[in-house]
């Protein structure tokens, strides 16, 4: 099964790493978080990889192309289309798409259509971490027949909780998951069928395309309840960074 991953908006809200490089090639330990999220993946066998590309596109072309140059087979298609298949490293097949600069989430997905073809694939935001065991999310899309399943995920709170009493504070709570708001958390798994609700390059994949898949009941949620870390802020890429150090991993699969 194809694994489709975004990587190609402007990161605004962490710009104090992406004025240079686009967010999924943000570091985590020495390595981008898309190569993580890539190992991700791969530890399930799926190492069939479509990058849609957009912002500063150059640098992920060049971390497969250049750093990874001994590892892999290159061949590029055209000035838009670049096919990288691995041999030693990883046995990862590559193929970066150049999805516009100012294409939106659903724009982008549109862009890459000609590569899935008719084909069940999963697809994820290029900057989340988490311990989801992918073989059951797509036994479950499989289960629900739907167009489209999204992880449903809880996110961590920001900040502590303070109990306050007589303008004292008697407990201090703190940061912890609460099951009242689940979000979305990327890894989809999608039915090509879905190509038909984006409009053009100006689509968010989350507001129309994924409000229409609602009211058809065509979207089902597998709740994850595990490890789940988007990484929107330098505090995120930080904290992200410390459990790298601390060898403290959840992502890294435990198969």
């Amino acid at each position: 099964m194809k694994v489709v991953i975004l990587a190609g908006g402007l990161g605004t809200r962490i710009s104090e790493e992406t004025k240079t490089k686009p967010k999924p090639m943000v570091k985590i330990g020495n390595m981008p978080i898309i190569w993580h999220i890539m190992k991700r993946y791969s530890d399930y066998g799926m190492n069939d990889f479509i990058i849609c590309c957009g912002y500063k596109s150059n640098i992920l072309k060049e971390f497969f192309l250049k750093l990874l140059l001994k590892k892999f087979d290159s061949k590029i298609i055209n000035e838009n289309v670049i096919k990288i298949k691995a041999e030693i490293s990883e046995p990862w097949n590559v193929t970066l798409v150049d999805t516009g600069l100012n294409s939106m989430t659903g724009g982008r997905l549109k862009r890459i259509k000609e590569h899935v073809k008719d084909e069940t694939f999963c697809f994820t935001y290029g900057d989340t971490l988490n311990d989801l065991n992918i073989n059951s999310l797509i036994e479950f899309h499989k289960k629900n027949k739907t167009l489209a399943t999204v992880t449903a995920c809880i996110p961590p709170e920001k900040y502590g909780v303070l109990d306050i009493k007589n303008e004292k504070v008697i407990d201090f709570k703190e940061k912890k998951k609460s099951e009242k708001n689940w979000v979305n958390g990327g890894f989809f798994v999608l039915e090509p069928r879905i190509f038909s609700f984006i409009e053009d390059d100006s689509t968010a994949w989350e507001n129309e395309p994924m409000k229409k898949l609602v009211s058809l009941g065509e979207l089902s949620a597998f709740k994850h309840t595990g490890f789940y870390q988007p990484m929107d802020t330098l505090n995120d890429k930080n904290y992200l960074e410390k459990l790298w150090k601390e060898e403290n991993v959840p992502w890294k699969n435990k198969i």
